[in-house]
């Protein structure tokens, strides 16, 4: 079993309080004319709200086949089809150009060089539509709670885990009492635009949180919203 797997036992507990980029990502959606993909479906906490609310069905990848094997048991408990796809956001391939893709509770996170954020938005980019749009969220970094957080248990998370920063490496590793390992890779607002720029889209918005609150020097998330130029 993948570590990915092994998170995905618990991700129902983890998932639990992030409930406000939902609405959110719907509003993207009701506005999408067009195909809509979520990238790091997970278990379809994002996804089924936003078909239901779309009318349509959306594409889920996920490289995680525990994940995506909740995400396809929840569809099917709500009654929503969900077209699920096992794979690489590296590597994603559409067959028909999406007007809306987006990639919720901190998915890109997980990709751990420039270069693999690069080849994503260059992938992103080619699979939307002229006027298409792409939205993600991560956190901002703020080196005060990491200095809180590193190397201490999490005792009152949903899931006990151990928090430890590598900070040469801008990475975070969250572990399992099973020793099991996932990371998240920061980037701060330049390399974000910087992924923009070479992917060849344009900023629409960048926010504070899933409100629109707009972002400033006291922000903590990143909230994004880009386009492919028409």
């Amino acid at each position: 079993m993948s570590a990915w797997d092994a998170f995905a036992v618990d991700y129902e507990k983890w998932a639990a309080a992030m409930t406000e980029d939902v609405p959110f990502y719907v509003q993207l959606a009701r506005d999408a004319d067009g195909p809509i993909v979520e990238l790091a479906v997970g278990n379809g906490r994002v996804a089924i709200p936003v078909a239901q609310a779309a009318g349509r069905s959306v594409t889920g990848i996920d490289i995680s086949p525990a994940m995506l094997d909740q995400a396809r048991k929840n569809a099917a408990a709500a009654g929503i089809e969900l077209e699920l796809r096992e794979g690489d956001m590296r590597e994603l391939e559409l067959e028909e150009p999406a007007a809306l893709i987006y990639c919720p509770f901190r998915g890109l996170m997980h990709l751990p060089s420039w270069t693999a954020r690069r080849q994503t938005f260059e992938r992103i980019a080619a699979s939307l539509r002229p006027g298409g749009r792409f939205a993600w969220n991560a956190f901002v970094f703020n080196p005060h709670i990491a200095a809180r957080l590193d190397g201490q248990w999490q005792e009152e998370a949903p899931v006990r885990h151990r928090v430890d920063q590598v900070p040469a490496e801008s990475r975070v590793d969250l572990t399992l009492e099973s020793g099991d390992r996932i990371s998240l890779w920061w980037s701060t607002r330049a390399e974000w635009e910087g992924l923009v720029d070479v992917a060849g889209l344009e900023v629409e918005a960048l926010y504070s949180w899933f409100d629109r609150r707009p972002f400033d020097e006291q922000s903590e998330e990143f909230v994004w919203v880009v386009r492919r130029p028409v």
